[in-house]
């Protein structure tokens, strides 16, 4: 027998190297809910962009969906995501930990797609996508905030990695319990 999670919507939001596919894998599996990396359905073949029409429409019909997890940053549909989400979960880690992720990622994927990005698109790292990482706290986090207050969905920020695995455990035993 299935037990529905209680958030059907789920954002799942931070800087790159947060941990947002890994996050969003767990919930996926542990809710029984259907997964969009924002990544894999924006990024064409060989790191091309999309046009920004095609991927508002492409994410549109992710979001009209009854159920899902969303991960993923693009600041830009941040407003539109939140509108019809009814939990938004932001990592926000300190900037050092992120670069640090991100650089050992590189290293685990070194010329290879991971399973989280756009087909084709094989892991890198430049100095334009670090500094972006380590700026993140200044250009990213205060829209975020904000956009969370303004849209008034249910939201949960995580600070550090221990929050958020405890949370996690505390998410496990209540699931099992149900069952």
């Amino acid at each position: 027998m299935k037990y529905p999670a209680k958030h059907q919507r789920v954002l799942i939001i931070g800087s790159s190297g947060a941990g947002k596919s890994t996050l969003s894998r767990t919930l996926s599996e542990l809710w029984e809910l259907p997964l969009v990396h924002l990544d894999a359905i924006y990024w064409k073949t060989g790191w091309q962009k999309s046009n920004k029409e095609d991927f508002i429409e492409r994410l549109h019909l992710e979001l009209e969906k009854p159920a899902w997890i969303i991960d993923g940053n693009f600041d830009s549909t941040l407003e539109m995501r939140a509108k019809y989400a009814d939990l938004i979960i932001f990592l926000d880690f300190s900037n050092k930990l992120c670069t640090y992720r991100v650089l050992k990622r590189t290293m685990q994927y070194r010329g290879r797609t991971r399973p989280d990005m756009g087909e084709g698109c094989p892991e890198k790292v430049d100095a334009e996508f670090l500094r972006w990482i380590w700026r993140f706290p200044v250009d990213a986090r205060p829209g975020v905030m904000n956009t969370m207050i303004q849209t008034n969905v249910n939201s949960i920020i995580f600070s550090s990695p221990s929050q958020l695995k405890k949370w996690l455990r505390n998410c496990k035993i209540g699931q099992s319990s149900l069952k």
